[in-house]
């Protein structure tokens, strides 16, 4: 039974395996039934991966913050000049890495005293000193700074970075597909044509990306569901998007909210996006912005991933995130372990490295 009966027609949508709407995903989103929600999520994701929940051993690193972008949410940029820049030699990049990592993922600033070969230089550094390390780099924002200042064309800036050592993109930049947050909070910033025609070019040579929501700010829950279509059919046509990654806003120094988002916004938007997204392989549960407690919980809300060990984050603890910088993979398996779930290391294309068998699961407890 479900205290909210529309669920039950989702369900049966679900189950039937026909495409839930836009405007079922936004009731969805409004439903106060956050239970409901979850279970038809996580019937889905069970559906599709079982009580598997994958992780990755990684690093973040951001190379620059220097940024000639001014978007009203970000705490993370910084000008030329200030104390607080950072510009990172490649020596210094290449002292975040390890033989250890499966992924390195790289993002930054758009750095106007940098060119495009800089920032290709980065990922050759890292490929050729550590060759086993698969290198996640450069959201659509940065591929179109990279156009824009070489006078290259986007596939052009792809194909080179994919011969400089790139093997897939992350999701960043998407922030939220709407005209209207556009103009109010990164008005100078690509929109949802230009960052949706990047990653269609990326999937046409055969380099896989990440997608991203940014949520929470301001947002309608309209805009949060027609940002998931969108995503949608853009994977309807390529099929080139790995995982899609809800990312809670943090309010930080901007206060463009009053306060975090809540559990209950959380996991609800997890499982709304497991239920809309049903082309997408993988939901992830990032525990950077909505904490370990909370990306725990998701795991039964439709989350199959739980991103990965990250090493140093520095974007959304620049917005004074409370999760921690790190988690090593002892604690990500306990934190799969604790919701019932069985850890498996993948690399950054979701190719498994190793899964933990469930009882092997069961005695590491």
């Amino acid at each position: 039974m479900f205290r909210d009966p529309f669920l039950e027609t989702v369900r049966d949508k679900v189950l039937s395996g026909t495409r839930v709407t836009l405007e079922e995903g936004v009731r969805c989103l409004e439903s106060p039934d956050l239970l409901g929600l979850g279970r038809i999520a996580d019937q889905v994701k069970r559906r599709r991966t079982g009580d598997r929940v994958t992780y990755v051993v990684n690093r973040q690193i951001n190379p620059t913050n220097v940024c000639v972008l001014s978007c009203r949410f970000c705490d993370f940029a910084s000008k030329k000049g200030r104390p607080d820049a950072v510009r990172m030699t490649i020596a210094e990049v290449l002292s975040k890495c390890s033989s250890d990592l499966r992924e390195v993922h790289i993002v930054g600033g758009l750095d106007p005293d940098w060119s495009f070969e800089d920032y290709a230089g980065i990922l050759s550094a890292i490929r050729d000193g550590f060759p086993s390390i698969q290198i996640k780099a450069y959201t659509a924002v940065e591929i179109d700074f990279f156009a824009r200042r070489a006078r290259l064309g986007v596939r052009e800036v792809l194909l080179r970075l994919k011969d400089a050592g790139l093997v897939c993109l992350p999701g960043g930049g998407a922030e939220v597909f709407s005209e209207r947050v556009r103009k109010l909070l990164f008005p100078f910033k690509i929109g949802a044509p230009r960052w949706l025609e990047i990653h269609r070019t990326a999937h046409g040579l055969g380099i896989r990306s990440n997608a991203t929501l940014l949520y929470g700010h301001v947002e309608t829950l309209k805009e949060r569901a027609a940002h998931m279509v969108r995503l949608r059919e853009l994977q309807d046509e390529t099929g080139g998007f790995l995982s899609f990654i809800p990312l809670a806003y943090q309010p930080g120094k901007t206060r463009l909210s009053p306060r975090d988002t809540s559990a209950v916004d959380d996991l609800k938007t997890i499982a709304v996006s497991r239920i809309l997204l049903d082309n997408f392989d993988h939901i992830k549960s990032y525990w950077v912005t909505m904490g370990e407690e909370t990306a725990s919980m998701a795991l039964h809300f439709g989350a199959d991933d739980l991103d990965g060990t990250i090493g140093e984050e520095k974007i959304m603890h620049a917005a004074l995130s409370k999760s921690p910088a790190g988690l090593a993979r002892g604690k990500l398996e306990r934190l799969i372990r604790d919701a019932g779930m069985v850890p498996a290391e993948r690399d950054a294309l979701y190719n498994l490295v190793r899964e933990r068998e469930p009882e092997e699961a069961a005695l590491a407890r």
